[in-house]
C-alpha cells in the first residue's frame, strides 16, 4: 500500500545492519515531517512569486495564454492565519465560486481531501480485517509450497500474485511478512537470498510501479489532477502485463544463473543456510472459511475496478461519450462506502466477533492515518499557493516551455522531473498531491491527456520506491533477508535502467495516441 515508515514492529529492521550493528548515522525524515517543511518554505516563496491568474473554463480549467497579474488578499497577518489553517484547508477547505478562495467556512465546492481522507482509512480498515482473517497469508504461502518443486514456476507465481496485489491495492509493505517463508524456501531450492529479496520487493514493487487501480498511487493522483480513476486503465493494464514480464523474467534468469554456478551468487551463502532451507515446512491447508474470504476479496476488488471505468469512453475510444445507462462512475465517495461495507461483511463471514471486529476496524483505520495526514497536509501546500494566487504564475512559468513541446517529449519530462520529487517524498499519495495540480493544467497546456500524466507520475514514484533507502520496503526487506542493501543495489540497477526505458516508450505512446 502506501509507501510509508514501518510500523512499530518493524522499526528495527531499519536501524541495523545484518550483523546487528546500528547503522543510523542520518534517518530521512517521515513524509509528514518533509510534508512540513514544504509547508513552510512554499508559504514563504508566496511572498516572492508573483501573483496572478489564468481565465478558466466553465470546469476551473485555465484557459492558455490568458495569464495576467493579480493582486493576492490579505497582508502578512492574513497570511500568516492562511499557514496556521492549511491543515484544516487540506482536509475541508471549501473554494468560493466568486473568488476562488478556500477556507473551512466559505460556501463552494469541496477543495480540501476529506474524501480521498476517508477513503484511506476505509481501505486500511478492509485489508487490515482480511489480514486478521489469516486467510491471504495462508493463500500465498499455500502457493509458495504447491510450486515449491518447480523453482521458476515458483518465483514467478508469487511474483505474479504480488505484483497483482499491487497493481490494484498497493501491497509494499504487507510483503515483510513473507521473507520467513522464501528465504529457507528459495533456499531449499538451491537459490540465494537475492532471489527470494528479488521476487518479494521486485514482484509487489513492479506491480505498484504499474498500478492500474491502486487507490495510493492513481486514485490519490486522478483525485488531484480532476479525472476519473478508471481513465488510462489500459494504458496502464499493457505496461503492468509487459514490465511485469520483464521483471519477473529478470529475476528467474538470475536464478537459474546462481543455481547452475553458486559462486556467480551476489550474496553468497552463509552458515547454517543449508540448516535453514529444511525448516520450509508445508503450511496448513487453506480451510472454507478462507477460500470463501480470498473469494469476498477477489469480488470486492473486481467490483471496485468495474465501478470506475468509464465504460463507454473506454469501448468507443471517445472521451466525450455519453456514458452507459449500466456504468457506475463511483468515485471515492462511494468506494469509501464499498470499502466500509467488505470489511464488516468480511468480519461478520469469518466469525471474527463484535468486539474483535469493532477493534480491527478502528486498528485497520489508525494504522492508514499516517497516508492519510500525507494527503491533507500535502492538499493544504495546494490551498497556501491558491489562496496567495501563484499556482497560475508556477503554470505561466512553465507555459512558455511545454508550448511548442511535442506531446511525446512532454510525457517523459513528466516521469524525469518527478524522479527527485519521489525522492524528498517517498509517500505515494503526498507526492500525488502535492505535483497534479500543477501537472494536470501543464498536460492540457501540452495536448497531452491528464490521464498519460497520471500513469508517468504514478511510473516515477514507484520506479525510485524500487530501490531508494527512503522506503521501509527496501531497507526492511534487505534486512530481514540478510542480504545487504549495497549487493542489493547490484542486483537490481540493470533491471532499473530496463524498467526506465521501457517506461518512457509506454508514457510516449500514450501520449502520441491522445
Amino acid at each position: 500500500m502506501e509507501q510509508q515508515p514501518p510500523k512499530a514492529d518493524h522499526d528495527h529492521h531499519d536501524d541495523h545492519d545484518h550483523h546487528g550493528r546500528d547503522k543510523r548515522g542520518f534517518v530521512f525524515p517521515s513524509a509528514l515531517t518533509v510534508l512540513a517543511v514544504v509547508t513552510l518554505i512554499v508559504w514563504a516563496l508566496t511572498f516572492v512569486i508573483p501573483s496572478g491568474a489564468y481565465r478558466r473554463t466553465p470546469d476551473g480549467d485555465p484557459i492558455q495564454g490568458t495569464y495576467h497579474h493579480e493582486p493576492a488578499p490579505g497582508g502578512f497577518l492574513h497570511r500568516l492565519g492562511e499557514l496556521f489553517l492549511a491543515p484544516v484547508n487540506g482536509l475541508y477547505g471549501l473554494r468560493d465560486a466568486a473568488t476562488g478562495l478556500v477556507a473551512p467556512d466559505a460556501v463552494g465546492a469541496l477543495y480540501g481531501s476529506a474524501g480521498v481522507f476517508l477513503f484511506v482509512l476505509a481501505i486500511g480498515a478492509f485489508i487490515t480485517v482480511v489480514f486478521a482473517t489469516g486467510a491471504l497469508d495462508r493463500g500465498i504461502e499455500r502457493l509458495a509450497h504447491r510450486l515449491s518443486d518447480r523453482g521458476a514456476l515458483l518465483i514467478a507465481g508469487v511474483m505474479t500474485v504480488f505484483s497483482l496485489l499491487g497493481t490494484v491495492e498497493g501491497f509494499a509493505e504487507e510483503t515483510l511478512g513473507f521473507y520467513g517463508l522464501l528465504v529457507p524456501l528459495m533456499l531449499a531450492l538451491g537459490y540465494d537470498r537475492m532471489v527470494a529479496t528479488g521476487a518479494i520487493i521486485l514482484g509487489a514493487g513492479v506491480g505498484v510501479l504499474t498500478s492500474t487501480v491502486n487507490p495510493f498511487a492513481t486514485g490519490v493522483a486522478s483525485s488531484a489532477a480532476g479525472v476519473s480513476l478508471g481513465d488510462g486503465i489500459a494504458l496502464r493494464f499493457t505496461m503492468w502485463l509487459v514490465l511485469t514480464a520483464v521483471t519477473i523474467g529478470y529475476v528467474v534468469r538470475y536464478a537459474h544463473r546462481v543455481r547452475a554456478d553458486p559462486d556467480r551468487s551476489l550474496v553468497g551463502f552463509r552458515e547454517g543456510d543449508r540448516e535453514l532451507a529444511a525448516q520450509a515446512a508445508e503450511p496448513p491447508e487453506l480451510t472454507g472459511l478462507h477460500k470463501t474470504v480470498l473469494v469476498l476479496v477477489t469480488l470486492v476488488f473486481a467490483f471496485m475496478i468495474f465501478s470506475v471505468i468509464p465504460w463507454a469512453s473506454a469501448l468507443t475510444g471517445k472521451a466525450d461519450a455519453t456514458p452507459y445507462s449500466w456504468e457506475l462512475g463511483w468515485s471515492f465517495a462511494q468506494l469509501a462506502a464499498l470499502f466500509i461495507t467488505a470489511a464488516v461483511l468480511v468480519g461478520l463471514v469469518a466469525w471474527l466477533g463484535e468486539q474483535r471486529l469493532s477493534a480491527t476496524l478502528v486498528q485497520g483505520a489508525a494504522d492508514f492515518i499516517a497516508p492519510a495526514l500525507v494527503i491533507v497536509l500535502a492538499r493544504g501546500v495546494t490551498v497556501i499557493m491558491t489562496n496567495a494566487k501563484v499556482i497560475d504564475s508556477v503554470l505561466h512559468a512553465v507555459e512558455g516551455v511545454v508550448t511548442g513541446t511535442p506531446p511525446v517529449v512532454f510525457a517523459i519530462l513528466v516521469y524525469v522531473v518527478n524522479l527527485p520529487l519521489a525522492f524528498l517524498i517517498p509517500s505515494t499519495s503526498g507526492h500525488a498531491t502535492l505535483a497534479m495540480p500543477i501537472l494536470a493544467p501543464l498536460a492540457d497546456f501540452a495536448d497531452v491527456s491528464r490521464a498519460v500524466a497520471v500513469t508517468a507520475w504514478q511510473a516515477a514514484s514507484g520506479w525510485m520506491n524500487l530501490w531508494v533507502p527512503t522506503t521501509a520496503v527496501v531497507m526492511g526487506g534487505v534486512s530481514l533477508a540478510k542480504v545487504g542493501y549495497d549487493r542489493y543495489l547490484r542486483f537490481v540497477w540493470p533491471l532499473l535502467a530496463i524498467l526506465a526505458v521501457l517506461i518512457c516508450g509506454f508514457v510516449a505512446l500514450g501520449a502520441a495516441l491522445t
